[in-house]
């Protein structure tokens, strides 16, 4: 199962405060407001798209348990219905607590990468980077994968300790955390020896070299929707590394363009650099260029200036959180001969001419002009 996160579809970091994430929503919900958009359905889903991800992550609770569990944590961790779901031990709701609050050191959040059980050697969610090709990640695509995922000892139980055997930890007294005085301020922080589990390690586990785990080799299948570019990034829900009750956590995939030879894209739009003769630009034609899906007419007006640009909406790349395609921007460059023949040179002298063109004109706006430039250098 994949799906674009609420962190993309506000166009925010992960890490982002509560003053960046307001100045993000407002300014999209400004741009896909109803009201400015009349009888636009993208736009209008859009806007409740926007409305939906704001409300879970403006509030610090439910944003704590998106990072960790994502929509599904949502309603299958009580949100939404009033409390916490009656599925659910005591053990899992302190664990949640736990991970949104820093274990009691102060409000941290466990995002992603932060999610692992106690005395675990490794997180629960991991990230790896994915190279697509242009057309991938324009048009969508399957792609299969092979990954490695960590899978806790059955010798230490995933500890890391020999016969799973654990020492209070002698620097915190078990308690997780250190209090640290500062003038007349005292605050609590994780242990930096026992990282806040009140256990230490005496002897490594032989069987994984105290690491608590072991890697196991995975290919699985992710669809990757239309639209995706470079830096952004796609939860597969269920292939992270796998806990010591048997769970799964979550694989975060950063995905890495290449860039095309003919088009260049930015966003949902999608510039071509085009081609043409001077004398198509100074006559005016109708010429066939390439787009993403396949061919379009491009009508050039008489006179068609070098680096002008025509405008084809709907016909860019597909906005993966849902704004519909973007634009095609072909921008002409006129190409000139670089060598012309006796008879060409004629042709195009006498054309000059009929137009009343002088090789050397000599009106008196230029002679103003020459005087002038000409001045400029007197001393």
């Amino acid at each position: 199962m994949t799906e674009i996160d609420y962190y993309e579809i506000l166009e925010v970091s992960r890490t982002c405060n509560g003053s960046e994430l307001k100045k993000s929503y407002r300014k999209l919900a400004m741009k896909y407001h109803p009201d400015r958009n009349p009888d636009d359905k993208e736009a209008e889903d859009k806007f409740k798209l926007l409305s939906e991800a704001y409300e879970v992550l403006k509030d610090d609770q439910k944003r704590a348990i998106y990072d960790q569990y994502g929509k599904a944590g949502l309603e299958g961790h009580g949100m939404g219905r009033g409390g916490f779901g009656g599925g659910q031990n005591m053990d899992d709701i302190m664990d949640m607590f736990n991970s949104m609050f820093g274990g009691g050191a102060g409000f941290g959040g466990g995002g992603r990468g932060q999610r692992r059980q106690p005395n675990q050697k490794y997180n629960l969610d991991f990230e790896i980077t994915l190279p697509l090709k242009f057309n991938e990640a324009v048009f969508g695509c399957e792609k299969k994968i092979d990954i490695k995922y960590k899978v806790p000892c059955n010798e230490c139980q995933g500890t890391g300790a020999e016969s799973g055997k654990l020492e209070t930890c002698d620097y915190c007294n078990g308690q997780g955390q250190v209090v640290m005085k500062q003038g007349f301020m005292s605050f609590a922080q994780t242990c930096p020896k026992c990282q806040g589990e009140g256990q230490k390690v005496s002897s490594k586990c032989s069987a994984c070299s105290g690491r608590g785990y072991h890697e196991e080799p995975d290919t699985i299948t992710i669809n990757i929707p239309a639209g995706v570019d470079t830096g952004n990034r796609l939860r597969a829900q269920g292939y992270g590394n796998q806990a010591k009750n048997g769970q799964r956590g979550d694989l975060y995939l950063t995905f890495n363009v290449e860039e095309d030879e003919h088009f260049i894209r930015d966003g949902s739009n999608i510039y071509i650099e085009v081609p043409v003769f001077f004398t198509q630009a100074a006559l005016g034609e109708t010429i066939t260029i390439p787009s993403l899906d396949g061919e379009l007419e491009l009508d050039l007006k008489i006179g068609t200036k070098d680096k002008e640009q025509f405008i084809f909406r709907g016909e860019g790349v597909e906005d993966v959180h849902g704004g519909g395609r973007g634009q095609l921007i072909a921008q002409v460059t006129v190409v000139y001969p670089k060598k012309l023949d006796d008879a060409q040179k004629e042709l195009l002298e006498k054309l000059q001419e009929t137009f009343g063109v002088e090789s050397k004109p000599h009106t008196s706006s230029f002679d103003s002009t020459f005087s002038k430039v000409k001045g400029w250098f007197k001393k």
